[in-house]
């Protein structure tokens, strides 16, 4: 399930990104999506290509990955996210919630540290 009020973007310095068409309120459900479970060997191979910047750690050991499907993987990170996500690692899939009031037009983020506000410095952005 992918709300209907979701659009993919240009974002600013990061490439596509997903933005609300209306306003959307906290607390909001706007994807269910399922996921594609890599196992340890297949995450390795993956990490090796431009699908490493795309898969989540997947699983309470994080040794296997997975592709979400749907918007998921497009959702870009910031520190002070306006949106969290949560796996069910027995149902295979992925949920994206607002923890914010999103206005129209406004960017979707998540954490990649999976808090929205979890200031962990993210592979991608050390300093």
């Amino acid at each position: 399930m992918i709300s209907s009020f979701l659009t993919i973007q240009t974002s600013p310095r990061r490439g596509r990104g997903i933005f609300a068409t209306k306003k959307i309120n906290k607390g909001t459900v706007i994807e269910v999506s399922p996921v594609i479970v890599l196992t340890e060997k297949e995450r390795k191979t993956i990490e090796k290509t431009l699908l490493f910047h795309y898969v989540f750690e997947w699983g309470n050991d994080k040794k296997s990955a997975a592709m979400a499907l749907g918007y998921i993987s497009l959702y870009n990170h910031s520190y002070d996210a306006n949106c969290e996500y949560e796996m069910e690692f027995g149902k295979k899939i992925m949920t994206i919630r607002t923890v914010k009031n999103i206005k129209k037009g406004e960017e979707l983020f998540i954490n990649y540290n999976a808090t929205p506000n979890d200031k962990t410095e993210v592979w991608f952005d050390t300093k």
